[in-house]
């Protein structure tokens, strides 16, 4: 059987070079390059998509092999039922590893289609490193080599206002338009280039802040023969990624006629204002996860998918989505309750199996940033509590007891949080008042959550009370309360 490539498959279509991306990763290559071979093709987009390798080590060579080509395997539910389809992605012309082929790169900065900029260097990768000069070839830092870039593009065009970029970073950190934009003004300051480069990167370019949601578990090691006789050549580039996927922008209306990806049926949203959507992400998508994960592991599940399918904790995430998340949120109710049908159809993908140890790691923090605010506003709007948020709070306090009957659960957290749990579940000695303190101590604890939560009207006694039934009748019982209409918490 042969590995796809230019030559082997079926002559697809060149497109002139209007993107510029930093990252080989599965991520862009089954989300970006998969939007823009859909535009491509539904579309006058008519542009593909320059892939640097900004790493030594990297997907380049085996890029450049297949001739830019790859298949994005797409598997998830659509109108409820699981749907399995890949296809060919053309939209890549080729990569280029900076460290062997950083002259082209440059290069790069003269093509007068180049319009777009995308990046995914994961978190981490928006930073500042005063190390990083012009002249290095490659600078260290993402910042530094795009900065390097902008400068030869303002060179070779003579400051022309209509050949700057449209530069949209996919990091996972928030405004990262508005993070990027920073750091390259200040290498522009630290490397002392001229202010009318300043004023072009303020004038020409528009840096957007960006928000991304689309699970791609990537190569499919496991199933990879079966999918190679399924589609009848080889790929050695094959990624897998979940049906769904959104894409929020924020910038000016005009860049959605430059970029056309809603007129190609892409869930792409171009707002003016990203905070919302990314809220409501935090809290509905991220916050679920986190509420439902000590629950249904101390139930005794072990993936997301698994729990979509018994009956009361599927019950218990969607009370928790739909009678608490969402009241506390200040978005259109028909939006978020779409949303939401999204959410709970991913985390019923029969094809992904998402393990609730790895959504535990750092629960604490996680429980902090994604539901700790759903639970302050539903209080302050509904002066009561909500039920769900505080019974998976209550489960939190047990599953850092470290113990799932006989089983050990492997705890990961900074260690002040894991040095407290052991302390204080190190004292517990099957009373009533030790379990009050272990309460009393994880809601005072302001270090963490930056607030007495025993400040919060009735909030010890519930979890207290909650944590008292999971500890002397069992989870599974404790739980059976909660789902009552009238418990009493």
């Amino acid at each position: 059987m042969e590995t796809i490539s230019r030559e082997t498959w079926k002559e697809p279509k060149t497109y002139p070079e209007k993107v510029l991306q930093f990252g080989t990763g599965n991520f862009l290559r089954a989300f970006t390059d998969w939007m823009i071979n859909e535009m491509n093709q539904k579309t006058n987009f008519n542009g593909s998509v320059v892939i640097v390798q900004s790493t030594e080590r990297g997907k380049v060579d085996k890029l450049n092999e297949q001739g830019g080509l790859y298949t994005v395997y797409l598997q998830g539910l659509k109108g409820g039922k699981p749907v399995a389809q890949h296809e060919v992605i053309s939209s890549v012309s080729r990569g280029l590893n900076l460290y062997r082929q950083y002259n082209e790169y440059l290069e790069l900065a003269y093509n007068s289609d180049l319009r777009f900029i995308v990046s995914n260097t994961t978190e981490a990768g928006i930073a500042f490193d005063e190390g990083d000069d012009l002249e290095d070839r490659p600078q260290k830092s993402f910042p530094g080599k795009l900065t390097a870039f902008l400068y030869h593009r303002y060179k070779a065009f003579k400051g022309d206002l209509s050949k700057g970029m449209i530069i949209l970073p996919c990091e996972l950190i928030d405004r990262n338009g508005e993070e990027l934009k920073k750091f390259v003004l200040n290498y522009a300051n630290l490397w002392k280039l001229d202010d009318n480069f300043v004023q072009w990167i303020h004038q020409a370019n528009t840096f957007c802040n960006s928000l991304v949601d689309r699970i791609v578990p990537g190569f499919p090691k496991d199933t990879i023969q079966e999918m190679t006789e399924e589609i009848g050549y080889k790929d050695d580039l094959l990624v897998v990624s979940e049906q769904y996927h959104l894409w929020v922008i924020e910038g000016p209306k005009w860049i959605q006629e430059e970029f056309p990806a809603k007129a190609a049926g892409l869930n792409v949203k171009f707002v003016d204002d990203i905070t919302p959507y990314r809220t409501s992400k935090v809290r509905i998508l991220n916050g679920a996860h986190t509420a439902m994960t000590p629950v249904a592991y101390l139930y005794g599940i072990d993936t997301v998918g698994e729990a979509t399918q018994q009956p009361e904790i599927k019950e218990f995430i969607e009370g928790l989505i739909y009678e608490e998340i969402i009241p506390s949120l200040d978005l259109p109710r028909d939006e978020l309750t779409a949303f939401a049908k999204d959410v709970l159809d991913r985390f019923a993908n029969p094809y992904i199996h998402h393990y609730l140890t790895s959504i535990a790691l750092n629960s604490m923090a996680k429980f902090k940033t994604r539901n700790l605010p759903s639970l302050l506003e539903f209080y302050n709007k509904r002066k009561e509590l909500p039920k769900r948020l505080v019974f998976s709070l209550s489960a939190l306090l047990d599953f850092y007891k470290g113990k799932r009957g006989s089983e050990e659960i492997k705890l990961t957290d900074d260690e002040y949080i894991i040095e407290l749990f052991e302390n204080l579940w190190g004292k517990y000695d099957g009373t009533t008042e030790r379990l009050k303190e272990i309460v009393t101590s994880v809601l005072q604890y302001e270090k963490h959550w930056g607030m007495n939560l025993n400040d919060i009207p009735g909030l010890t006694e519930a979890v207290t009370n909650n944590l008292i039934k999971i500890e002397r009748q069992g989870l599974k019982v404790a739980l059976k309360d909660i789902l009552c209409k009238n418990p009493n918490i």
